[in-house]
């Protein structure tokens, strides 16, 4: 558990590992669920998400979760506007990366675009630095792949399934010597 606000229906963040073989009870999602595959491959009545998939069931959707051979996600409940309708999934073969050179040579493949809220992957190449940038709404991120050192007063270090959110008058600079991947969203703290 990363995150968690309420008792049985809560707003959470959280690590699941689904052993093989498991089935979790079918469900619905009042506000919404989503989730990123980072081990194995996740299942339910509406297919086979394999690592690196991108779920977003939005509010009022519902489902039996499974796992054949078992996984690992990070999901978060109960975190999207109660009128989304829109299911999103989009498999490691159907990003589309865009190289952004003006932000220091990171490339980025969107996941998701609600107008106020983004969620996407960025891959940072090694040696990447970012200065304190102001984010309206805040911003959230989780470490797929490497690691991020984060340039405060600590020099606070995140890596492989390290996540911190910071709201938007957070100066949040930060470096990533080896490089990383990073699963990132935007706007949703406002």
């Amino acid at each position: 558990m990363l995150e968690r606000i309420g008792d049985e229906v809560a707003l959470a963040t959280s690590i699941v590992r689904y052993a093989a073989g498991r089935e979790f009870h079918h469900h619905t999602h009042g506000l919404g669920e989503e989730f990123v595959v980072l081990e194995g491959t996740f299942s339910d009545e509406h297919g086979d998400y394999p690592a690196g998939t991108y779920v977003r069931n939005p509010p009022g959707s519902g489902h039996t979760p499974h796992s054949g051979e078992g996984c690992v996600i990070f999901v978060k409940l109960r975190q999207m506007p109660a009128g989304e309708t829109r299911r999103v999934v989009l498999r490691p073969e159907e990003r589309r990366w865009t190289a952004h050179e003006a932000e220091g040579g990171l490339s980025r493949a969107r996941l998701f675009d609600g107008g106020a809220e983004e969620v996407c992957l960025e891959r940072l190449p090694p040696g990447y630095h970012r200065k304190g940038v102001f984010r309206a709404g805040g911003e959230e991120m989780f470490v797929l792949e490497g690691a991020i050192e984060m340039l405060d007063t600590r020099h606070t270090a995140f890596g492989t399934w390290g996540w911190l959110r910071h709201p938007g008058d957070f100066n949040a600079g930060f470096t990533a010597a080896g490089g990383a991947l990073l699963w990132v969203k935007r706007g949703h703290l406002a």
